[in-house]
């Protein structure tokens, strides 16, 4: 078995990033996001230029006025910050299903089944945001989720100025201790103020010291955190990205060996990405109200195109013409294709109708309410619908 490939997104600088795009003037100038300072408020964000003259999240405005006379104070907009960070998330779960969003504007990303290595994907996910959101981030990548966390972290540290850092840092697979081996104990994920000065205490003040230290040391100081401290100073984390249930998209793509200028064989691979998305669906009871596609040249330019259903599916031939007429709309002969995938996204709840108004619906779900059943208990591809194998020119059931 291969190694994980984790990424550990963060937005740089969000809510200012934000407010940059609402009012461009704001660019490259010291400002904070946060409350009034003759109210005592707090700063939520700052810009990187404020960041210079020692302003940084959660000190009182009016401290930070002090350092930075001619700080701009912007009372912000939680509502905006909230609809951007969406169009992030929906741009994360295209290129990977396992999405963990574990604040407004950061995220781990499994993206082991993708062909790429690591970088690669970061470097064009970093891309596509800025060009789709106009917003900054920083990527780090590595085994797994503590040490892409760590590394993310020391990429940004290492940034100077006063524009976003937009960093990468790669931790290669077998490199992980090496890496986490001299860095303060502060810089371990889960190790607060208090632990790290009990640490320190106790002569160790690198993740390397700790790493050499014996458990039974720390067991007796911590307990059964000394364990899990040991397991993480040596750069061993086998958590895995835990997918929340408000999924915001379903998506399947694949890359092919040999760029494709078919339009059959595209839609023959269309219609199984298609049928993957509808199993998704039905397995998470969720039904999708957009479909979409999306669509990569030889050149690597990519497009993705989508279409709102009448209301909403989880079925396979619903799915299968609405992505069939955005390939056809948007595919010219000839064209060699990269990649191609199928995405569903204003998901919610399945609302059937009733079976005496809808027979063909009716028949149609409990076909595939079978058919999923086979997949689950023989595999996912131990059968297929009756026209999607008769047009590979197998014969269907009986």
């Amino acid at each position: 078995m291969g190694f994980r490939k984790i990424l550990h997104l963060d937005l740089d600088a969000f809510f200012c990033a934000v407010e940059e795009l609402r009012n461009p003037e704001l660019v490259g100038k010291a400002f904070a996001v946060g409350g009034a300072p003759d109210q005592r408020g707090v700063v939520s964000s700052c810009s990187y230029a404020a960041r210079q003259m020692g302003v940084h999240s959660a000190m009182p405005m009016a401290k930070a006025l002090k350092l930075c006379p001619n700080l701009i104070v912007v009372r912000g907009n939680h509502h905006d910050y909230g609809v951007h960070s969406e169009r992030v998330m929906a741009i994360l779960c295209d290129i990977s299903p396992l999405v963990e969003q574990i604040s407004i504007d950061e995220a781990f990303i499994d993206v082991s089944d993708l062909p790429e290595d690591g970088e690669s994907i970061a470097r064009g996910l970093q891309a596509r945001i800025q060009k789709e959101t106009g917003l900054p981030c920083s990527i780090g990548v590595a085994s797994n989720k503590l040490v892409a966390k760590i590394a993310n972290n020391i990429g940004k540290s290492r940034h100077r100025g006063i524009t976003p850092p937009r960093a990468i840092l790669v931790v290669q697979p077998g490199e992980e201790a090496q890496f986490l081996a001299s860095l303060p104990v502060k810089e371990m994920w889960g190790v607060g103020p208090k632990t790290a000065e009990s640490l320190m205490r106790m002569g160790i003040h690198t993740i390397g010291d700790l790493a050499a230290a014996p458990e039974k040391l720390l067991a007796q100081h911590f307990g059964k955190m000394g364990g899990q401290l040991s397991r993480s100073a040596k750069g061993r984390d086998d958590r895995p990205v835990e997918v929340e249930y408000n999924i915001k998209s379903v998506s399947q793509e694949i890359t092919f060996s040999k760029d494709v200028h078919d339009l059959r064989t595209l839609e023959k691979k269309m219609e199984d990405l298609a049928e993957q998305v509808g199993y998704r669906l039905r397995h998470q009871n969720l039904a999708a109200g957009t479909v979409r596609i999306k669509l990569r040249w030889s050149d690597f330019t990519t497009i993705t195109r989508q279409t709102r259903l009448e209301q909403p599916t989880n079925q396979d031939h619903v799915i299968i013409e609405a992505a069939r007429q955005l390939l056809r709309a948007n595919f010219t002969s000839g064209q060699l294709v990269r990649l191609i995938g199928v995405g569903a996204s204003n998901l919610c709840e399945p609302a059937y109708q009733l079976s005496l108004f809808d027979p063909s619906g009716e028949k149609e779900r409990k076909l595939l309410s079978t058919l999923d059943d086979l997949r689950d208990r023989y595999g996912e591809k131990v059968i297929r619908k009756g026209s999607t194998i008769s047009s590979k020119g197998k014969p269907g059931p009986g």
